[in-house]
């Protein structure tokens, strides 16, 4: 035995015979189960118990299954079982001895052999809708409050206090969303958050294998799920690979040192992106991006410690099986071990085909960015992450709307940013987006100006991509992220009986809010039906004076989207645009429903028409 193994073992059995280490009830599973008739068939199961490591484990005998190896390792709290499933395996239990009760673990059998429509992936034709689960709206109140779990707080009225949201509350508005036209969901972090403090963002995982008690626990998650499949919708889970909450089990007792990143001090990463294609940066910096951590509260995981990513991936690979998710977006690409992040995406790619994978960055530089996904670079490092959350362009359209048009500034900077796309393999896979749970409400970025706002949501439905939609964004919503970032978290009005106003219900619009939910909808509604928008191609025009045009167009069909940036009024000369525009003659605007012949025409300060074009 190794001496740091000999001390693991004498610490954990002095104190347990102290009676000064909580005694675990029984030994739990990761994963909690299997599935037969999977790809991933070879599997490495994790037993944590009392000294579990000291038992000679031994496995019932089971057709068509074999325990290759068991690895004992530092903490005798813990057993890694080498399983191989061959295809002749059938659904049953399995059944592990060793000292002290039998240990059993299921075998399902497949849910694609159920006749289920699941991991279908998303594309261009898709418009997803992001909800924080615990602020959108509250369809139990009877799981606000869980008993024995550490965050008891319950107030509405504080922006980092549990307001009772849950997954009955959005099941029960989903007509709402479908008439609006979304057809994914993309929920914030539906894990268990068992923490004393802050668990309405969902990003601090304390038990990867719990869906949260408080949103209502597994059968509520798949309840969901099954009504979203229902109706022809899809659902992506948010993975949090990258890091843990320090009371996550695994923290609380730890299989191993290096389970985590390690440091002699505490480090944080430097959240310089940069350096990790950075040819002459120094390894010490590179090594601190990577494995310093994102914050003190959530220790980072050591994905290149082989029980460490066996564990993430067939989580991911369970969760998909269990629950019938259509895809991922990865939380803190840039900070994950890339080499760890291809093995990953590989294995999930393998299982599910289709399924879709794009990954949150944060970077600034459209080469920064085009790094952690597919792309067509000649680099060392190739990254296989399919897509990404396109800051890019949100940084383009914020500068079209407030900044002044110059040679490098204001409208221009969209313009530059999306011609840079051939850096990706497929920029129709990124995923666009005005705002989100981290950053200001773009209405607000915006001054709170309508005009403006107007323009940027026209730009979102019709620019290549596939768009992203904050909760409420649908309405003139305000909200920065100064003095803190709950104010860009607060609750869907009418999510709650108590509310006074119901903005899913047509009576609870009103003015600027009804405007721009008009707006959101008619869009979001053509859209569906619009090849040109969802598959057709993209050509854009040099922006002048503060205008900016292009269309996006197939055989079917042609749209031309055109906007003035500029605060005066400015003309619209169609024979620049005669590319494509000669083929037609008259027009259909696509938010107002007016026709008429094709020829130029002026746009007020901060508009913007989308045009059907028609012979």
């Amino acid at each position: 035995m190794r001496t740091t193994a000999k001390f693991w073992f004498i610490f954990a059995l002095t104190c347990f015979c102290l009676g000064q280490v909580h005694v675990l009830a029984q030994t739990k599973l990761y994963p909690t189960h299997w599935f037969t008739g999977m790809k991933y068939n070879r599997i490495q199961v994790m037993l944590h118990g009392q000294l579990i490591g000291s038992s000679a484990l031994r496995m019932q005998p089971y057709a068509g299954v074999r325990m290759t190896k068991v690895h004992r390792v530092e903490n005798p709290n813990y057993l890694f079982v080498d399983l191989t499933i061959s295809p002749s395996a059938k659904p049953g239990t399995l059944v592990f001895q060793g000292a002290g009760e039998p240990v059993r673990f299921e075998l399902k059998s497949r849910r694609s052999g159920r006749g289920n429509v699941f991991a279908q992936g998303v594309d261009s034709r898709d418009f997803i809708y992001l909800i924080m689960p615990d602020r959108f709206a509250n369809g139990d109140p009877t799981n606000d409050r869980i008993a024995g779990m550490r965050d008891q707080t319950l107030n509405r009225q504080e922006v980092f206090h549990r307001h009772g949201g849950d997954l009955l509350g959005i099941q029960n508005h989903l007509d709402y969303l479908q008439n609006l036209g979304v057809t994914t969901l993309w929920l914030n972090p539906v894990i268990e958050n068992d923490r004393p403090e802050r668990t309405e963002h969902g990003y601090a995982f304390t038990d990867h294998y719990k869906i949260d008690r408080r949103l209502g626990g597994e059968k509520a998650y798949q309840n969901l799920i099954d009504a979203v499949h229902k109706r022809g919708m899809k659902i992506i889970q948010d993975a949090v690979y990258n890091h843990v909450d320090s009371n996550h089990f695994t923290i609380l007792d730890r299989p191993m040192r290096d389970w985590l990143n390690n440091w002699d001090t505490y480090t944080n990463t430097t959240y310089k992106d940069q350096v990790l294609f950075d040819p002459y940066a120094a390894p010490s910096q590179y090594k601190q991006m990577s494995d310093g951590w994102f914050t003190r509260q959530m220790p980072d995981l050591n994905q290149r410690n082989p029980y460490v990513a066996n564990f993430l991936i067939q989580h991911a690979i369970w969760s998909v099986e269990e629950f019938g998710l259509d895809g991922w977006r990865i939380d803190t690409y840039a900070y994950n071990d890339l080499a760890f992040m291809n093995r990953c995406n590989a294995a999930l790619e393998a299982e599910y085909p289709k399924i879709t994978m794009f990954g949150e960055t944060w970077v600034h530089g459209v080469l920064n960015q085009s790094y952690f996904c597919q792309n067509t670079l000649n680099i060392p490092f190739k990254s296989n992450l399919q897509a990404v959350t396109d800051f890019q362009t949100l940084w383009g359209i914020q500068d079209a709307l407030t900044q002044d048009f110059g040679w490098t500034s204001g409208v221009t900077q969209l313009y530059t940013r999306l011609a840079y796309d051939y850096v990706y393999k497929d920029p129709m896979r990124n995923v666009i987006f005005l705002d989100n749970h981290d950053i200001p409400r773009f209405f607000s970025v915006l001054n709170e100006n309508l005009d403006k706002y107007k323009v940027a949501l026209m730009w979102l439905f019709t620019a290549r991509g596939i768009p992203q939609m904050y909760y409420t964004s649908e309405f003139a919503t305000p909200g920065l992220t100064s003095p803190n970032d709950g104010y860009v978290r607060l609750d869907f009005p009418g999510g709650w009986a108590s509310d006074s106003i119901n903005k899913f219900k047509p009576e609870g619009r009103k003015g600027a809010d009804l405007e721009i939910y008009t707006l959101v909808q008619k869009l979001a509604n053509f859209r569906k039906t619009s090849s040109a928008l969802t598959t057709g191609k993209f050509m854009q025009y040099i922006p002048e004076d503060g205008v900016y045009g292009y269309f996006r167009y197939d055989n079917k069909q042609t749209i031309f989207v055109v906007m003035n940036t500029a605060k005066e009024k400015k003309e619209v000369r169609m024979s620049k645009y005669n590319d494509l525009a000669k083929s037609f003659q008259r027009f259909r605007n696509v938010v107002t429903g007016e026709t008429g012949s094709i020829g130029d025409f002026s746009l007020n300060p901060y508009q913007a028409v989308v045009l059907e074009l028609l012979p």
